[in-house]
């Protein structure tokens, strides 16, 4: 599902889609995603949106992206739910919706970081004393500042 990519692109947590065609509803399904903080939770929402556009769909009405504790899309058969977390516990929506069919988002797996070969350190010669205090009368002289 593309909501559901979409939000997971926006590394949304706990992706559930449910299948609401069973019982009487306002749409076929619902995507119930959750973000950590306010930001992640615009960021998926206003990402959900964008998506569907390129895709030439519909975003119906967009609900609570101002305060972004919830914010609801309707696309017209898919409603999303964006909960910023502590939202999400306290209304539990998936709860209310228990026997309706429930389908955990398994989001792509990132390709596993190929471990970069160590290189040897080469070994660095300390400056002589004589050869530090060069350096140092050179860099004054760059900067323009008095050499002592």
């Amino acid at each position: 599902m593309a909501i559901a990519r979409a939000a997971s692109d926006k590394k949304a947590l706990d992706i559930v889609t449910l299948d609401m065609r069973r019982i009487p509803s306002v749409s076929d399904y619902f995507v119930i995603a959750s973000g950590s903080s306010t930001t992640q939770v615009r960021a998926i929402s206003d990402n959900i949106a964008d998506v569907l556009k390129d895709k030439g769909e519909r975003v119906w009405h967009i609900e609570g992206s101002r305060e972004a504790l919830w914010v609801l899309l309707d696309c017209g058969d898919v409603v999303a739910h964006v909960f910023l977390d502590e939202t999400r516990r306290f209304y539990e929506l998936e709860k209310l919706w228990g026997k309706v069919p429930k389908k955990k988002y398994a989001e792509a797996k990132a390709k596993p970081r190929v471990k970069a070969r160590s290189r040897r350190k080469k070994s660095v010669k300390k400056a002589s004393p004589q050869k530090k205090r060069q350096n140092v009368l050179r860099r004054n002289r760059k900067r323009g500042r008095p050499i002592s």
